[in-house]
């Protein structure tokens, strides 16, 4: 017999998703976090927009996962009252040459089979009249969504499908036992050993050092990390937009370019943008408030910098380096890595939070089944 039938290392949106899933399926489930509170990295440090599925190469984990866990997600908003609305995303064509960009994402998104609507000059000017534009595409299905409200619903189906969370506790090594595997670590400064049927690895940035520390781990099956920077700044003052709006993707990065988001108590943002990073920073740069300044005006030419605001800063768990391809999530069991009984998830970056209640259900299916 083992302490659980299934550990979750790690608190953030998806391991959370995945554990009050298997927790809902009658497992017994206690999660391990290492920081002092869930989701205190990507997970509560991103844009907090549900995507459609528009960017992701057809038939990609992300592609199919990310249209997956859209309808589950609003759905699970809708049924546990977390606050969310779908306000629908504008992306702009500014100038003719970004065309051939614009008409390339919507026969991705066509190929995803995710709805867009072409709008021309005038059409982009109704919707969003403060927005400069020859022409744009509409997603209906774009939404956002409160990430912490999110996470304590998923915390709270965990906990009343009789599942727990163990904050500040470290993992420090998995080892294979008869009957699964051994966990052992420190919890509040105290050294802890539980034992599990199945580990699922949810670490997030930390993803791979959960995977060095298991024993048997093959590690040519471990994906590097890459930690790519992103960071948002808050506009004083009313937001001119109702929607969010997002310009070309930069070209030779994986960013999706500095884009207009809004939280729910409406306060307009802009971000991200893309920098690699060699460590955890969080500190936002007052100074790319001129550079964000000239991105934004871009599509907006009212917008004044001097309203821009450093807000925070968060860190994609990236699988591609600098002028790399965008790599896909990479979901691996025993028969990718060797060890029985554990499921790792590496590069949950974008559309993770989207995606999160759809990988929960690839992870069940993968314990049910093997």
């Amino acid at each position: 017999m083992t302490d659980f039938d299934i550990v979750v290392v790690g608190a953030g949106v998806v391991g959370l998703a995945v554990a009050q899933r298997l927790a809902s399926s009658g497992y017994s489930v206690m999660v391990l976090e290492q920081e002092a509170w869930p989701g205190q990295h990507a997970s509560s440090r991103n844009s907090e927009v549900i995507h459609a599925g528009i960017y992701y190469p057809p038939g990609s984990m992300k592609a199919t996962l990310c249209r997956q866990g859209r309808d589950l997600l609003y759905d699970w908003c809708a049924r546990y009252n977390v606050p969310h609305r779908r306000i629908g995303k504008l992306l702009v064509a500014v100038e003719s040459t970004e065309l051939p960009a614009l008409q390339a994402l919507h026969a991705n998104a066509q190929a995803n089979d995710v709805e867009l609507q072409w709008l021309d000059a005038t059409e982009v000017h109704a919707l969003e009249p403060e927005v400069r534009a020859v022409r744009g595409l509409f997603s209906p299905l774009t939404g956002i969504v409160d990430s912490h409200a999110l996470m304590q619903s998923y915390e709270a189906a965990l906990q009343a499908a009789g599942g727990a969370v163990s904050c500040n506790a470290h993992v420090q090594s998995i080892r294979p036992i008869e009957q699964g595997l051994r966990l052992t670590g420190l919890s509040g400064g105290e050294a802890f050993e539980l034992t599990s049927r199945w580990v699922v690895n949810a670490g997030g940035l930390f993803a791979q050092q959960v995977a060095h520390a298991t024993t048997g781990y093959a590690p040519m099956t471990i994906p590097s990390i890459h930690l790519c920077k992103g960071s948002y700044f808050a506009y004083g003052g009313r937001s001119p937009f109702t929607h969010l709006v997002y310009p070309m993707p930069e070209a030779n990065t994986s960013g999706l370019g500095v884009h207009a988001t809004l939280d729910m108590g409406g306060q307009l943002r802009f971000g991200p943008d893309v920098s690699y990073q060699d460590s955890l920073d969080y500190q936002v740069d007052p100074a790319l408030a001129e550079s964000f300044g000239r991105a934004v005006q871009r599509y907006w030419p009212d917008c004044r910098p001097d309203k821009l605001v450093p807000g925070y800063a968060g860190i994609r768990a990236k699988l591609s380096g600098p002028g790399e391809p965008a790599a896909d999530f990479s979901i691996q069991d025993q028969r990718q890595h060797g060890v029985a009984g554990m499921i790792s998830l590496f590069g949950i970056e974008s559309p993770g939070l989207t995606a999160s209640l759809a990988i929960a259900a690839e992870v069940a299916m993968r314990i049910d089944s093997l």
